[in-house]
């Protein structure tokens, strides 16, 4: 394997680390901070309370620029299709996340501990909710698009 495939192997991997991550919060966090809030927003709440900042922080750079590397890598190759639309699906999901998901979220999540559910904010919560599952199931579309490409990288 050359160095010009593991690069390509590792812009995969970062993007089913992205996943990964995706699903995990929606398996385990968002059903439960999304059940009844307030009540169930404390999690988010106080010293030790969860921050995924960190991790998405440090995900979304690395991926944009192994995606980035391996464009450059194999522009000349039969992978430049699969590459252009994950990455260009990428950014926009990227794009869409950043003007809506992280908003959002930091609007519903940050809302004040109280024991009494707020309807209209568990109505968000959902609409949150539901919205985010459409956007990782295009994520995993795009990512199936870029591990695709991964047996085209034979020159033009």
């Amino acid at each position: 394997m050359d160095f010009k495939n593991i690069v390509y192997a590792f812009a995969c991997l970062s993007f089913a680390i992205v996943i990964g991550g995706a699903v995990y919060e929606h398996v385990a966090v968002v059903p439960r901070w999304s059940s009844a809030p307030p009540a169930s927003l404390s999690m988010f709440q106080g010293k030790y309370g969860l921050n995924p900042t960190p991790f998405w922080k440090a995900i979304h750079p690395v991926t944009l620029l192994l995606l980035t590397a391996t464009m450059i890598l194999f522009w000349k190759t039969g992978s430049r299709p699969y590459l252009l639309i994950t990455s260009i699906g990428y950014v926009v999901v990227l794009i869409i996340t950043f003007a809506f998901f992280v908003p959002e979220l930091i609007a519903v999540t940050g809302t004040a501990f109280s024991q009494k559910i707020d309807v209209f904010l568990a109505k968000r919560a959902k609409l949150w909710e539901a919205l985010s599952l459409v956007r990782l199931l295009f994520l995993i579309v795009l990512a199936i698009v870029g591990f695709a490409g991964l047996t085209k990288t034979t020159p033009r």
